[in-house]
């Protein structure tokens, strides 16, 4: 798929551990949301909440055949560790990071960038839907 696209991704947990939902939004480069991928993650934490976001909205986006993608979250956290910037220092997140990069890696252009949290509303609320609803799909 031709432009840049962008990927708003953000994870939640009620409590920490809590129930965890992730969810991510994929908006085409005119600025229409083509697709919306949540999951229910049981018992998680909210850092493993936002690792899984990522990971699925990228998945999401190569399962499309996007190429150019342009990356939005609100965890400091996650964009500073795939960045290379932060160390993981957490075991449990190792893998969830790795997982992360392999996929950002894979994309011939990207740009991951730390935004606000009003500005990732989408994101957000697909992630609580995904513990209310105990639910895992992509639209």
């Amino acid at each position: 798929m031709t432009g840049r696209y962008l990927l708003f991704a953000d994870g939640a947990a009620r409590g920490n551990p809590g129930p965890a939902g992730s969810g991510a939004a994929l908006v085409d480069p005119d600025g229409k949301v083509v697709a919306e991928v949540m999951e229910y993650l049981g018992r998680a934490t909210n850092n493993v909440a936002e690792y899984t976001a990522l990971i699925i909205g990228l998945e999401e986006a190569k399962r499309r055949g996007i190429d150019a993608i342009d990356v939005r979250m609100d965890s400091k956290l996650v964009v500073e560790q795939v960045l290379g910037r932060w160390k993981v220092r957490h075991a449990g997140l190792e893998p969830l990071a790795a997982r992360a990069i392999a996929l950002l890696r894979s994309f011939p252009a990207i740009e991951v960038r730390h935004i606000p949290r009003e500005e990732n509303t989408i994101a957000d609320l697909l992630s609580n839907r995904a513990i209310d609803e105990r639910a895992g799909w992509s639209a």
